[in-house]
């Protein structure tokens, strides 16, 4: 799979600046520092390594190794200093303020980091590491499909805010509840659709996936882009190849999570 990085990839310590409910289910929390002026901001579906203290934990601990080398450093930590780290997309960094927003999802199931997101407060100390970006679209392509559960929403609105005017897409976002729908900036071409889930205890990214494979899609060569929880991204590209004929070359599909595994602790 395809993925630009920024030229350089360091660590960087911020802290919380704000946090707000954005809907229901999702939580803005603006982060900030004279370190972020070493971040390199690709926009789009950039996505960024998140590390958080733990509860008991005193200070925050992070790796001191750039590029790739942070990850070997971080598995040899001892437990009692080793942060919880997730990936998380950027929804918007700004240079002269030096401040980044990251959207947290607010799981019901008492993860880490929501839990975390839901009482951050204003100096809480966060670590930084800078990712890539997925979202590569062919130029000769005539279309885009854009798709995804609420761990890819801010993703999606992140690609779509920043899409040139004369985009064509079809956009699917599946979030948990009605009150978590929301007014998106986006260019004319751009149909968005909201999925909100009616049961409770559905897996999240069944609704969007079941919506897209027996929905008629555009003519023309599409580019599609397709994350959340993996069981989305990988049967959606099944469907897309075998019943919609899309080649496999023309497909991004991203496992952001797994029902019932635990990210990286």
């Amino acid at each position: 799979m395809r993925i630009q990085h920024p030229s350089h990839r360091q660590m960087i310590r911020a802290r919380v600046v704000r946090a707000e409910r954005t809907t229901d289910h999702f939580i803005t929390v603006t982060f900030g520092g004279p370190d972020l002026a070493r971040f390199e901001f690709l926009g789009l579906d950039q996505c960024v390594r998140v590390f958080l203290r733990r509860p008991g934990q005193e200070r925050l601990t992070l790796p001191d190794s750039d590029e790739d080398g942070w990850y070997p450093e971080y598995r040899e930590m001892p437990d009692e200093v080793r942060p919880y780290v997730r990936n998380y997309t950027m929804r918007r960094f700004d240079p002269e303020a030096l401040e980044l927003d990251v959207e947290f999802v607010a799981h019901e199931d008492g993860g880490p980091a929501s839990t975390w997101a839901a009482s951050a407060a204003v100096g809480d100390e966060v670590g930084l590491f800078p990712e890539g970006i997925y979202y590569l679209p062919p130029s000769e392509a005539d279309w885009h499909l854009l798709v995804g559960d609420e761990s890819a929403v801010p993703a999606l609105l992140s690609i779509v805010e920043q899409a040139p005017r004369d985009l064509r897409a079809q956009v699917y976002l599946e979030v948990p509840s009605p009150r978590d729908v929301r007014p998106v900036q986006a260019p004319p071409g751009v149909e968005v659709h909201w999925l909100p889930r009616e049961d409770a205890h559905a897996v999240p990214g069944r609704l969007a996936l079941e919506t897209v494979r027996s929905g008629p899609l555009p003519k023309g060569r599409p580019y599609c882009w397709v994350a959340g929880e993996n069981g989305l991204p990988t049967g959606l590209r099944r469907a897309l190849v075998r019943e919609h004929e899309v080649a496999k070359d023309d497909i991004t599909f991203v496992g952001y999570w797994r029902a019932g595994v635990a990210g990286v602790d």
